[in-house]
C-alpha cells in the first residue's frame, strides 16, 4: 500500500495559500475605516483611498467573517490537493465530471463555512449586509493585487541573488553537480556468466562501451582486462537530463501511484471460457480449451512464458488479445538478431552524453510500479532470433529469487545523486504484475533454446491450427485486476482436493524414476515447485490433474530426448509406452504419448 504524501508542488501551493491569507487579513486591518488597530494613515489604507475605496467599519461580524475565509482558503487548498491524490491512486480522472463536482461541492463548503457565517452573525446584530459585503471584496481586491506584487518582488529578487551566484556557469533551474572519484566501477550483476561467457554484457553497466560502438573483438576482450585498473570520475546532472522520460513519468503520475484498478467479479473457469469464446467471436481466432487453461495457469505458475510453434499458429495473437481482453497493458517488443547483451532491452548508460539510453522495455517496467493493480505483459517476438541467454538472463536469473528481491541495478549512481522515483539506488523494481512472455519460431533462422531456459518457463506448443466453433455463453470483454487474478490463484492453491496427494507423487515417481533408469534425466526442486502450482489452478480452470502432469512431463522431460539417437532408446521408449498405459491408463497422457511415438518414428 502506498501512503499518502504531499508532493513538494503541493507543499508549495500550501505556503502559498497560508501566504495570501495572511495578506487577506493585513489588508483587511489596515483598510478597517474605524477600530484603528493600525495607523489609520497607513500605506495600504492610502492605496486604498487612492484606489477610490470607501472607509467602511467592518465591526466584530467582518472581522470575523475575514478570519473565517483565510481558514479556508489553506482548507480548500489542502483538501483540493487531497481530492486529487484520492483521483490519481484510485484511476479516476482528476478533472472528469464527477470530480469536477467533488472539487465544486468542496468550494461551496468551504464558501458557505465562512462567509455565509459572517453573513449570519452580521444579520444576527442588525448590521447592514451590503456594507459587509463590499468590505469584504474591497479587501480581496486590494489583498491580491499587494500578494501578487509582493510576490513579484520575492521572486525577481531570488533570481537575481541566484544568477548572480552562478552569473559564470550555465543557466540552469538546480545546478547540483556531484563529482566522485570510483577506484572499481562497479559492473552490473553479470547473471549471463551463468548461461554463457558474455563480456559485452559489461557495456550495460556504461563501464564498457556498447557493441559495435567502438570496440571490436579484440578491443572488448583487452579492455575486459583492464577493469580493475580503471579509474573514472563520474559527472552526473541533473535527474531530469540522465533519465529524462522516467523523469516525465514521475511529472505525469505526481509521484502517486494507482493502487486500485477495476475489476470484474469471475471464476478462473469463467475467465478461460469467456476469454475463449471472445478469440472466436471478436478475433477470429480459434484455440482448444486446454490451451487457453495452460495459459492463464501458466501465468500463475512462472512470470516467463514460452509460445513456441509454428509460423502462424496465433503465438502472438493470444497474448495480444489477452492484455485486450481484460484490459492490461501490452508491450511487443521484436527481438532483433543483434541483441547480445541486456543493455538491448534494458538500455544502457551514454558515457559521452551522460544520459541513460531508456529504452521502451524500460520505460513499460517503469510504468508497472506506477500501476501496481494492473497486469503488465512484455512479449518478446521471436526471442529466439538471437540467443535468449544474453539478453534476457539477468531478468531470467533474479525471477528466481523471492518477489522483494526482483531488483537490477541499471548503473551505479554517484553519491548524492538524486535518481527518479520509482529507481531507488540506482535499481528497477520489477513488480509481480509484470508478466514476461516470449514467442519461438522453429526453423534454420533461429537459435535453439537451452534446457536452462526451458526449465525457468511455462512452455505452450502451437503445433496446429485449431478448428472452427461457433462460441457460447458470453464473450464480451472483462476488466480484471493483478489482485484479483492472485487472489483467485491462492484461492486455488489452497483447494485439498486440487492438490498433488501422496498417490499421485507415487505415480509420478514411477514414471520418472523409470526416465531417469533408462535416459539419465529427472527434475529438480525448481520443476516441482511448478508442478505443485501449475496443477492445483488448471483444474480451477476447468482441466484435470491428468492433463496438467501430461502437459509438464512432454514439456520439462520428455522434450530433452529430441537428438537422442543410441541404438536402446527406442526400445526404452516402447517401454515408457506400456509404463504410462499401466500407470495411468491408455489414452490418458495424450501428449506425451504423441511426444514418445514421433520419437519413436524419427528413430
Amino acid at each position: 500500500m502506498v501512503k499518502p504524501y504531499f508532493t513538494r508542488k503541493n507543499l508549495i501551493l500550501i505556503a502559498l495559500a497560508f501566504f495570501y491569507s495572511i495578506m487577506l487579513v493585513i489588508t483587511g486591518v489596515c483598510l478597517d475605516g474605524a477600530y484603528n488597530l493600525v495607523k489609520k494613515k497607513n500605506l495600504i489604507n492610502l492605496i486604498g483611498q487612492n484606489l477610490g475605496f470607501e472607509e467602511i467599519a467592518p465591526g466584530v461580524a467582518g472581522f470575523v467573517t475575514l478570519l473565517l475565509i483565510a481558514v479556508y482558503i489553506v482548507v480548500f487548498v489542502f483538501a483540493f490537493l487531497y481530492e486529487r491524490r484520492y483521483a490519481v491512486v484510485n484511476n479516476k480522472k482528476k478533472y472528469g465530471v464527477k470530480m469536477l463536482l467533488v472539487y465544486f461541492a468542496t468550494m461551496v463548503v468551504c464558501f458557505l463555512l465562512s462567509v455565509g457565517i459572517g453573513l449570519i452573525l452580521q444579520a444576527n446584530l442588525k448590521r447592514d449586509l451590503g456594507l459587509l459585503i463590499k468590505y469584504l471584496s474591497q479587501t480581496v481586491v486590494l489583498g491580491t493585487l499587494l500578494f501578487a506584487v509582493v510576490f513579484g518582488l520575492v521572486a525577481f529578487t531570488a533570481m537575481l541573488v541566484i544568477n548572480f551566484i552562478f552569473v559564470d556557469k550555465p543557466f540552469k533551474f538546480w545546478n547540483k553537480k556531484e563529482t566522485v572519484t570510483v577506484d572499481e566501477p562497479e559492473v552490473v550483476t553479470d547473471v549471463t556468466s551463468s548461461f554463457d561467457d558474455n563480456p559485452e554484457a559489461l557495456a550495460a553497466a556504461g563501464v564498457l562501451p556498447q557493441a559495435g560502438i567502438g570496440l571490436g573483438v579484440g578491443g572488448t576482450s583487452q579492455a575486459q582486462g583492464e577493469i580493475s585498473n580503471i579509474k573514472k570520475v563520474e559527472e552526473l546532472d541533473d535527474r531530469e537530463k540522465v533519465f529524462p522520460a522516467l523523469s516525465s513519468m514521475d511529472i505525469e503520475y505526481e509521484g502517486y501511484a494507482i493502487e486500485r484498478f477495476e475489476s470484474d467479479d469471475l471464476s478462473l473457469k469463467e475467465i478461460c471460457d469467456r476469454f475463449r469464446n471472445y478469440l472466436a467471436k471478436f478475433e477470429g481466432l480459434y484455440f482448444d480449451e486446454d490451451t487457453i487453461r495452460f495459459f492463464i495457469s501458466g501465468i500463475g505458475t512462472s512470470h516467463f512464458m514460452i509460445l513456441e510453434g509454428l509460423s502462424g499458429t496465433g503465438k502472438s495473437s493470444l497474448p495480444r488479445y489477452f492484455a485486450k481482453f481484460c484490459g492490461a497493458n501490452l508491450l511487443f517488443v521484436p527481438v532483433q538478431t543483434t541483441w547480445r547483451d541486456r543493455s538491448s532491452i534494458l538500455g544502457y548508460f551514454n558515457d559521452f552524453s551522460k544520459t541513460y539510453s531508456e529504452t521502451d522495455f524500460l520505460l513499460n517496467l517503469y510504468r508497472a510500479n506506477y500501476n501496481p493493480d494492473q497486469l503488465h505483459l512484455f512479449v518478446l517476438d521471436e526471442m529466439n532470433i538471437s540467443r535468449v541467454e544474453y539478453y534476457f538472463a539477468d531478468l531470467l536469473s533474479v525471477l528466481e529469487y523471492p518477489q522483494d528481491e526482483w531488483r537490477l541495478r541499471l548503473m551505479q549512481l554517484p553519491h548524492g545523486f538524486i535518481p527518479p522515483a520509482k529507481l531507488e539506488e540506482g535499481f528497477i523494481q520489477i513488480p509481480s504484475n509484470s508478466f514476461f512472455i516470449g514467442t519461438a519460431n522453429k526453423d534454420d533462422s533461429t537459435f535453439s533454446i537451452t534446457d536452462k531456459v526451458y526449465d525457468r518457463a511455462i512452455t505452450i506448443d502451437f503445433d496446429y491450427r485449431n478448428e472452427a466453433f461457433t462460441p457460447t455463453g458470453n464473450s464480451n470483454p472483462i476488466r480484471l485486476s493483478h489482485s484479483k487474478l492472485q487472489f483467485l490463484y491462492d484461492t486455488a492453491l489452497m483447494m485439498n482436493e486440487a492438490r498433488m496427494s501422496d498417490e499421485d507423487y507415487e505415480k509420478l515417481n514411477t514414471i520418472t524414476s523409470f526416465i531417469y533408469e533408462q535416459f539419465d534425466l529427472t527434475f529438480g526442486n525448481r520443476i516441482l515447485n511448478q508442478i505443485n502450482t501449475l496443477v492445483p489452478i488448471f483444474i480451477a480452470c476447468g482441466g484435470t490433474k491428468e492433463s496438467a502432469l501430461d502437459f509438464l512431463l512432454t514439456r520439462k522431460i520428455i522434450s530433452k530426448l529430441e537428438g537422442r539417437f543410441e541404438e536402446y532408446v527406442k526400445h526404452s521408449l516402447k517401454q515408457l509406452l506400456n509404463l504410462l498405459a499401466k500407470v495411468y491408463g491408455a489414452g490418458v497422457f495424450r501428449r506425451s504419448e504423441k511426444a514418445i511415438n514421433t520419437l519413436i518414428r524419427r528413430l
